[in-house]
């Protein structure tokens, strides 16, 4: 006979106490409830024609409740004397059921059962990220179910090739399972799943990917299990978090464990004297053109011959993303198509090699995957798609046929200005990628002095929002920029935020930015090449925390991220908008409070070596003049970056 569904298990049987089969559908949990209370009213009469179907089967005398009013507690008292008598020759204890502690009410109405069922099979959502408060939830039901594919409508494999990689899935699972039952965090015990809720688990994950991805199967299916298999307790945890939000209840997904408050910046230095400091931070790029930083501007004879070359190539460009071939038009083609190509498939991160273990072997290793997916390299063209291709210009000489680049002006009728710190957001055009938004803050109190949205120059075909945070709301509720109305406070693009103001061209933008920065004027950024190139500016004075925190396997072209960087030596999550994209500001305050961790480390070192402070100026000690702060700097290693040869 087939095993039941449990479909009916909450509702009453029809025939109540009468129903004489031996394994009946419906439930009796309300007969034996209430038969319970006819036997306390009964004075112990025992009626065997109405005993409850489970004692009938059992073949049990029925106990009957009583509450001792001395010691307020419930004990079973067996109405045959043998039982009792052979219970106490063998020195045992009456049970005490904490079960039936409450009152007996008398059974439910129907409606009233299926009322229940309802709310105890929907519990109600729980705005909690804590993993005490997972286990207050009420019980999870979790089906009875074996190690078998779930019947779909159409199979991306065989029974056979469903069943074997469901075991391998299932056993991953069970593994990390196991290790977070041995974990010695306590916290996280309450997601150890039981036998039956891995099984499920295990299924849940099979049948999401065969109906999903039925043409890839067994790849996605087999780098899941990769996956697992070298996953971290912690990763799991989360893991399992999500699967129980999915299934069972609606719980927020675990933030990362970080202070509420960033970690507190201390130089031991007041502002000026950490203005005073930049000096020895400047980081120069002269020899560093290899890699983006442009120090003069292309000559008319080079933008010329960049010109013709776009002319030549008829529009032809690689896309950026996915590297395909397409053609765009500028001011688009007769029928309205800005570019050719189609969609664009793509993986919108970069690939990254898995960390080595030992059984590896000497030569072996992991292979590189994208984090976005998890899918390896080679084994998919991608995992999003846009509506259209988008192409980089990087050439000088070409991003100055489109804008010429200038130098910052002096300013004769300002004095001294304190360092900027300044952050671009770029979006795809016509023309390449170009500015969308620009904001720039003091360095180093981090005051906003800038903070506008930028029309750029050709057509938009996308405002990589991912990345940008710029979205078309944000242009078509923006204010158009006047320096009357500017008053250098206005808030966050986003919901219910005040808009900001727009101006019409990256050259109006890049003279706005001019009014903040003399020549010497420290201009700070985080890969400042990129900024720098989006505005068409060669600064001579930078600070890039590109050279000021080196990657550890290497110089350049290798980079630490900014959002490593602040994780690491901030405290502080940043970059954590998802598909909401970055926030320009953010990214500039951050990029402002790692220059002042330098700065700290630095001054540390400097004032070792017997450099001070005198009314807010840095004074070398005896045989040193302060022209030598930048080269003792780097001589101790903490400005641009590791030991190396620099131009001047």
């Amino acid at each position: 006979m087939f095993t039941t569904l449990g479909l009916f298990n909450d509702i009453p049987c029809p025939e109540g106490g009468q129903c004489s089969l031996m394994t009946c559908i419906f439930s009796h949990k309300t007969q034996d409830r209430g038969q319970l209370k006819a036997e306390e009213n009964s004075s112990n009469a025992i009626d065997h024609e109405h005993l409850p179907k489970r004692l009938k089967v059992e073949k049990t005398a029925p106990s009957l409740v009583s509450r001792s009013s001395s010691s307020q507690s419930l004990q079973i008292q067996s109405s045959s004397p043998s039982l009792n008598q052979q219970s106490q020759n063998a020195g045992q204890v009456a049970p005490k059921l904490s079960s039936i502690s409450r009152k007996v009410s008398p059974p439910p109405s129907r409606h009233a059962v299926a009322k229940s069922s309802n709310q105890e099979a929907t519990p109600k959502a729980v705005p909690t990220t804590s993993a005490s408060a997972v286990s207050q939830l009420p019980p999870r039901k979790v089906p009875k179910e074996s190690l078998n594919p779930r019947m779909i409508a159409k199979a991306p494999a065989t029974h056979a090739v469903r069943t074997a990689i469901l075991i391998k899935l299932h056993g991953a699972i069970v593994s990390l399972n196991q290790k977070l039952a041995k974990d010695k965090d306590t916290s996280n015990k309450c997601f150890v799943l039981s036998k039956d809720e891995l099984i499920t688990m295990a299924l849940d994950e099979e049948e999401k990917v065969a109906k999903s991805s039925p043409g890839v199967y067994s790849n996605v299916i087999k780098l899941r299990i990769v996956k697992l298999t070298k996953m971290p307790v912690v990763e799991w945890t989360k893991e399992v978090m999500d699967h129980l939000n999915s299934r069972y209840y609606k719980i927020q997904p675990i933030q990362p464990k970080l202070p509420k408050s960033s970690k507190p910046i201390t130089t031991n230095l007041s502002p000026k004297e950490e203005v005073a400091l930049s000096a020895a931070l400047l980081t120069p790029v002269l020899g560093l053109e290899e890699f983006g930083y442009v120090t003069k501007a292309p000559t008319a004879t080079e933008v010329e011959t960049a010109k013709k070359g776009v002319l030549e190539s008829k529009g032809w460009e690689k896309c950026d993303r996915c590297g395909a071939r397409f053609q765009v038009f500028p001011g688009r083609r007769e029928d309205g198509a800005l570019a050719t190509g189609g969609h664009c498939t793509y993986h919108p991160h970069k690939p990254i090699q898995a960390a080595r273990k030992k059984t590896d072997g000497i030569t072996g290793s992991s292979e590189p995957y994208f984090p976005c997916c998890s899918e390896s390299v080679g084994t998919s063209s991608g995992c999003t798609k846009a509506k259209t291709h988008v192409f980089k210009v990087s050439e000088a000489k070409r991003l100055a046929s489109i804008l010429q680049f200038e130098t910052t002006p002096k300013q004769p009728q300002k004095e001294h200005l304190d360092p900027v710190c300044f952050d671009c957001e770029m979006g795809y055009t016509t023309l390449g990628l170009e500015l969308i938004r620009l904001t720039a803050v003091s360095w180093p109190k981090g005051h906003e002095l800038l903070d506008i949205l930028v029309k750029p120059m050709g057509e938009v075909l996308d405002l990589n929002s991912r990345f940008s945070g710029v979205l078309p709301e944000h242009y078509a509720s923006a204010i158009p920029y006047s320096p009357s109305s500017n008053q250098h406070k206005q808030q966050d693009v986003g919901k219910d935020k005040k808009p900001l103001k727009v101006v019409d061209s990256p050259a109006a933008a890049r003279a706005l930015l001019f009014e903040l920065l003399q020549p010497e004027t420290p201009l700070i950024g985080h890969a400042i090449n990129n900024d720098l190139n989006a505005c068409r500016i060669i600064h001579p004075t930078i600070i890039d925390t590109v050279l000021l925190y080196p990657h550890p396997r290497g110089r350049l072209p290798l980079r630490m991220s900014l959002k490593g960087l602040a994780h690491r030596f901030l405290e502080r999550n940043i970059q954590m908008g998802g598909d909401d994209g970055h926030d320009s500001k953010e990214d500039a305050i951050a990029t402002s409070d790692l220059v002042r961790v330098k700065a700290g480390e630095i001054w540390k070192r400097l004032n070792a070596k017997g450099w001070r402070f005198e009314n807010n100026a840095l004074v070398a000690p005896p045989g040193e003049t302060s022209q030598d702060v930048r080269k003792a700097a780097r001589e101790l290693g903490l400005a641009g970056g590791p030991k190396r040869k620099y131009t001047t």
